[in-house]
């Protein structure tokens, strides 16, 4: 009677343990939605931008292109002040060479050694 007791008490927990059951619904239909995108946007899938598409928006921004204007006024400045530069050089050049040349006195040509008076 012991033995038919225990037998019947394992033959249950059997049973029990190993009926097929029915796997619960992960995803419910009553259940709540998000009302949000939950999904993860990588770079291959619908929706997500090239990185050629984001650098074209910034380069469109205002902001950008106000900078690009101002770097092209900068440049233009700073060759404004070489090309002054320039011309003040040479005009200081052009000065001291007149200023040399006034300066410079005539001496009268002294024939070398090698040459006589005859065959000036």
């Amino acid at each position: 009677m012991k033995n038919l007791s225990f037998a019947a008490f394992v033959f249950s927990a059997l049973l029990v343990s190993c009926s097929k059951k029915e796997p619960a619904d992960l995803y419910p239909a009553d259940s709540q939605k998000a009302n949000y995108d939950t999904t993860a946007i990588d770079s291959f899938s619908n929706g997500a931008t090239s990185i050629d598409v984001v650098r074209q928006i910034r380069m469109s921004s205002q902001k950008y292109q106000d900078s690009v204007k101002e770097a092209l006024k900068l440049q233009e400045q700073e060759k404004k002040l070489k090309e002054e530069l320039e011309k003040e050089n040479k005009n200081k050049a052009q000065e001291e060479k007149k200023a040399e040349e006034k300066n410079k006195p005539k001496t009268p040509e002294i024939p070398s050694a090698g040459e006589t008076k005859a065959e000036q």
